[in-house]
């Protein structure tokens, strides 16, 4: 299983989830999308609908009715309703039962690096887990650090 650390340091996960949402669902994937917060659900729910003109990413609120039809689905917890291999982490609080899941992708900013690090140390020790971590360039850009 392979876990990418995302470190914001210029785009909040606002302005970067929406990408990765768009590569899981290119590759025929689907995505749960989770944070603990309902308001932080709620303003990724409507991020998703209008971050871009141009693109549709088809997602809903978890429980919201038809969860197992959703290629995105966003949660307060680890649970894919929606039958998803992925698993986007968007509070910058790691969870292990992310591991169930094929692909992680652990988003943190510098309010929660701390745990971001432990969390990293901690994967070290699970075998067959593959952990990268990603940094932001001056550009914008991601670059892989680790």
């Amino acid at each position: 299983m392979k876990v990418d650390f995302y470190h914001l340091t210029l785009s909040p996960v606002d302005r970067v989830l929406p990408r990765i949402a768009e590569k899981v669902l290119q590759s025929g994937a689907r995505l749960l999308i989770v944070a603990g917060d309902a308001a932080r659900r709620d303003a990724l729910d409507k991020m998703l609908w209008s971050y871009a003109p141009e693109s549709f990413l088809p997602h809903m609120l978890a429980g919201g009715g038809d969860d197992t039809r959703q290629p995105i689905l966003i949660g307060e917890h680890a649970e894919a309703a929606n039958g998803a291999t992925h698993i986007a982490i968007a509070d910058g609080v790691w969870r292990e039962e992310a591991l169930a899941f094929e692909r992680a992708f652990h988003f943190f900013d510098s309010d929660t690096i701390g745990a971001a690090r432990e969390s990293w140390k901690a994967l070290a020790t699970h075998e067959g887990v593959e952990r990268r971590y990603w940094r932001q360039s001056d550009s914008g850009g991601w670059e892989q650090a680790a």
